[in-house]
This record gives C-alpha cells, sequence and structure tokens, in this order.
C-alpha cells in the first residue's frame, strides 16, 4: 500500500466519521477495508474507477459521499492536516486495522448508515453491527 492510499483512507474517515471516538472511526476504516478485499456490486466495474487500491476504493463514485464534488465537507476533507486531532485517530485508525492491531467490530461488514437516516438501499437488510452513532451491515 502506498502512502496515498493511506492518506486517503483516512481522509475518507475523518469525512464519514470524524465526529465519532476511536472506536467509530476504526469501525468505518473496516468497511473500506472489507471492501477492498472482497469487492462486490458496488466496486470493480467496467468503466469505473479501478478499485485495486485502497485509494480508489474510497474514491469509488457515490460510495462515501463525503468525496462528493457536491458535499460541503470536500473542501474541508481535503484540507485537513494531521495537526488535527480527529485526523490523528484517523490515522490510527488505518494504520490500527492495516496491520491487524485491531479487531474487526463490523462483523465483516461492507456498508454502513447514521444512525439518523434509513437509505433506501438498507431497507430489508438486517445490521450486524452498531457502534458509535453508526449502523453496519454484510451486503
Amino acid at each position: 500500500m502506498t502512502p496515498e492510499d493511506l492518506n486517503i483512507m483516512a481522509r475518507t474517515i475523518w469525512g464519514e466519521a470524524r465526529g465519532e471516538g476511536l472506536a467509530g472511526k476504526v469501525a468505518v476504516a473496516w468497511v473500506i477495508y472489507n471492501r477492498f478485499k472482497k469487492p462486490g456490486w458496488w466496486s470493480r466495474h467496467k468503466d469505473d474507477v479501478p478499485d485495486d487500491t485502497l485509494a480508489a476504493v474510497c474514491k469509488d463514485p457515490y460510495q462515501f459521499s463525503c468525496w462528493l464534488e457536491s458535499d460541503p465537507n470536500r473542501a474541508k476533507l481535503l484540507a485537513v492536516k494531521d495537526t488535527d486531532p480527529a485526523f490523528r485517530d484517523c490515522l490510527l485508525a488505518v494504520a490500527g486495522v492495516l496491520s491487524g492491531n485491531f479487531y474487526d467490530p463490523t462483523n465483516g461488514s461492507n456498508h454502513y448508515h447514521t444512525k439518523g437516516i434509513g437509505p433506501k438501499w438498507a431497507e430489508g437488510q438486517t445490521p450486524v453491527a452498531y457502534v458509535g452513532n453508526h449502523v453496519f451491515y454484510r451486503i
């Protein structure tokens, strides 16, 4: 894995879960890593971003809303520095997940959403974990 992979993965976690504690950030890191390890319909489409890197998994169109051009937090995501305590936790989450030092609290999840919303894709799905303010699924 390249430094770019680690940077983009950490920024994705920051964009998706910066308000969570370390456990919530680790959970989002696991979703990213689980998608990388076992691609499905959400990735590796013909003529799409080639998802053979963690960075590509994070930036695959419409998978992590923080990377959408229309997301109001995208500029903040691109500008965050490692002096930001939440971003440092994101870097720690990446290192812990990729080294195997943090277990997967999501039970192998590849999808999640915040507790306050009910996206269409989650209808009829059974959650497999709850961590912080997120609900996790294996789809």
